[in-house]
């Protein structure tokens, strides 16, 4: 199974279970930059044999709507509270990563979560990076989950 398809699989699951919520592949794979508006990331470094960045971009709104599922309450503006249940996603997706890449023995320790937000930025990929970005839908909107690990 491919990379990106176990990806998929480990996001599904964690949404699932976690949230509540179903999510489905939306469109084409890419590997080209995309503009978030009005959006957060969360971000986990990956070290070790194979190094690079997990981000999962997430329009707020859309953010607002899984915060809402994961903790069982209404959130309607974008807190603490949103910030760290993006990041705890992002952790929980770098950690099935991390899984996905060791099958094959490879040793990766992963860094704290941390959260980008903004009203207009530009994620970029790090150096000589193979870089997928898979684009997600769910009742609440779309998101995606960029995986760049380094050549």
């Amino acid at each position: 199974m491919e990379l990106s398809e176990k990806i998929i699989e480990s996001a599904k699951e964690i949404f699932s279970s976690m949230m509540m919520m179903e999510i489905a592949v939306h469109g084409e794979q890419t590997t080209k930059s995309m503009a978030l508006k009005e959006s957060i990331s969360g971000v986990i470094g990956l070290a070790g044999t194979h190094k690079g960045v997990l981000a999962i971009h997430i329009p707020n709104k859309v953010a607002m709507a899984i915060t809402s599922a994961f903790l069982g309450m209404d959130v309607i503006e974008m807190n603490e509270d949103v910030e760290d249940a993006v990041g705890e996603l992002a952790n929980m997706l770098g950690g099935n990563v991390k899984s996905i890449l060791s099958e094959n023995g490879r040793d990766i320790s992963l860094s704290l979560p941390s959260t980008i937000t903004g009203q207009n930025y530009d994620f970029q990929p790090t150096k000589e990076a193979e870089r997928i970005i898979i684009p997600f839908h769910c009742a609440a909107g779309e998101f995606a989950i960029d995986l760049q690990l380094e050549k």
